[in-house]
């Protein structure tokens, strides 16, 4: 009996040295980045970039009503996508708070070409009419 009581001793004082080097791996994760991950609020809503307010607010409606949490009960995600709309409809609605979304915002995302040249529609139409012989495309 003495020495089960040895060996139980010993493998608390084994689990007591593994808990403390586990303190000691770095993890690999970010999780700051992953919070404060930056988000297109025009995907969000579901309008191009040069949306006007009317379609704004009118796709706001529709979303909100969409996922509202009163409506999607069972739904685990449903209040947290319904913030996420109004949060971007905040910003959009506002033309102080939306030009400095656009100009500071959305430099930190990643397009395709498709999106890119949806996104940036009037440089691509000032570049070809500046007399260029060539099409870019």
């Amino acid at each position: 009996m003495a020495e089960q009581v040895m060996w139980d001793d010993n493998y608390l004082e084994e689990n007591n040295d593994f808990d403390h080097r586990q303190d000691e791996f770095p993890y690999n994760f970010d999780f700051v980045s992953l919070i404060s991950k930056p988000k297109d609020y025009y995907r969000i809503l579901e309008v191009d970039y040069d949306a006007t307010d009317e379609s704004i607010r009118s796709n706001y409606i529709r979303l909100a009503l969409k996922w509202h949490p009163d409506k999607k009960k069972d739904e685990d995600g449903a209040t947290s996508k319904f913030q996420e709309i109004n949060e971007a409809y905040q910003v959009l609605i506002d033309p102080i708070k939306r030009q400095e979304y656009d100009e500071k915002g959305m430099m930190h995302f990643d397009y395709n070409i498709t999106e890119y040249l949806n996104r940036y529609k009037g440089l691509i139409l000032t570049c070809n009419g500046l007399g260029m012989k060539y099409s870019i495309w």
